[in-house]
């Protein structure tokens, strides 16, 4: 009998290894098949995403319109949807074509100024072959008087060639593909990310509820809390983010309108719109101001770069903490970190929306953390 139990128990205990064994290859090969699913499909995935944190931001919107004013929620989503329509359709009327037009001015000077610094590194002997110059470089005038090393051959008649009217077409045609097809995609990609935004924020009970039914019964409790602690999250987040982009946007703009940078407005549009990028976002708006007033002498590219010391100092010292210190509290260093990460990894997408995808891992962080201390508390309260 000792013996027919020690064969059983090991029977057992090999039963319980294969599973084991079988059960850690399923879930290797699992997670393998998920990361690269993520990996194929980041830009689509990352896009889902922008969808959902626009109808996060919606919601959070109405929910703070409803304490001012009652009424259902569709009523004051629709209000809230008519009074962004309206505030947009108004700055394009009244000032559509001078954003056309200072984004226009903005880029020659950008280009101009970006050959002027590749022309003054060269001068004093910087090596300037590891940036790419040769995109700006390519739209700039050639000097009097000499020829570009690829000429357009000619035929003698000074006319040009059959085959440079065929090249120069092509060209054209295929240029001409390249912006239609990048457009379409931009404006496509606007459109999934509006109809997704409206379709969360106007049935956030709904996605809810169908998220927590795809959750076991057992697990429910657990990911409502999540749940609903990632939303309230991302909701004081967004508010205090589009507070701190309205603030950076018009001093920017008011404060290069006083120092007399051409472009001011479209600077201010773009610092606001940046600064939904933490760090990264301030020094590239930065970067763009700096370079866009050095037309202007180098008075004004100090008197800029003091302005966008002075609203970054206002931003990071001021704004963030007054109005996120309820929403994330996360170390400078981990964000920066993360943000490079996913920068390098996913490109823009993973850069702009670093933040948000690193609340929601601090969020369950958070979450398993306390849940580990309540039951280690609830086992020294029962031993």
């Amino acid at each position: 009998m000792p013996a027919e139990a020690n064969v059983q128990t090991r029977d057992l205990a090999r039963s319980d290894l294969t599973w084991a064994i079988t059960a850690g290859g399923i879930a290797t090969v699992s997670f393998a098949i998920l990361i690269g699913f993520a990996w194929y499909f980041s830009g689509t995935l990352f896009l889902i995403f922008a969808g959902i944190l626009l109808g996060v931001a919606l919601n959070a919107l109405t929910e703070l319109f409803g304490r001012f004013m009652g009424g259902p929620h569709p009523m004051r989503l629709v209000m809230i949807c008519i009074v962004l329509a309206a505030m947009l359709v108004g700055v394009m009327y009244l000032g559509g074509s001078t954003i056309a037009n200072q984004a226009k001015t903005l880029s020659g000077t950008l280009k101009s100024q970006v050959v002027n610094v590749k022309t003054y590194l060269e001068q004093h002997g910087v090596d300037t072959s590891y940036f790419d110059f040769n995109s700006i470089t390519s739209d700039t005038p050639a000097e009097p008087g000499t020829s570009p090393a690829t000429s357009t051959p000619k035929s003698s008649g000074g006319l040009p060639s059959a085959g440079t009217i065929a090249s120069s077409g092509g060209a054209i045609v295929s240029q001409t593909l390249k912006i239609l097809l990048g457009t379409v995609g931009a404006v496509g990609n606007f459109f999934i990310v509006l109809f997704l935004g409206l379709s969360f924020a106007a049935q956030p009970s709904v996605y809810r509820k169908g998220l927590l039914h795809l959750t076991p019964r057992k697990h429910r409790g657990p990911m409502t809390v999540i749940v609903d602690r990632i939303s309230d999250t991302l909701q004081r987040w967004l508010i205090a983010q589009m507070l701190t982009m309205v603030v950076v946007g018009a001093i920017t703009w008011i404060g290069l309108k006083l120092i007399g940078i051409p472009s001011a407005f479209i600077l201010g549009v773009q610092a606001g719109l940046l600064a939904f990028i933490p760090t990264v976002g301030a020094l590239l708006g930065g970067l763009i101001v700096v370079l866009a007033s050095l037309a202007s002498g180098w008075v004004a590219a100090a008197s800029a770069f003091a302005l966008f010391m002075g609203v970054h100092a206002l931003e990071s010292y001021i704004l963030t903490p007054i109005l996120q210190r309820q929403a994330l509290d996360i170390p400078p260093a981990t964000l920066f970190a993360f943000q490079i990460l996913l920068g390098v990894v996913f490109g823009v997408w993973g850069l702009a929306l670093a933040l948000p995808v690193l609340a929601i891992v601090k969020v369950v962080i958070d979450f398993m953390r306390e849940e580990d201390e309540a039951s280690a508390q609830d086992k020294a309260m029962a031993a």
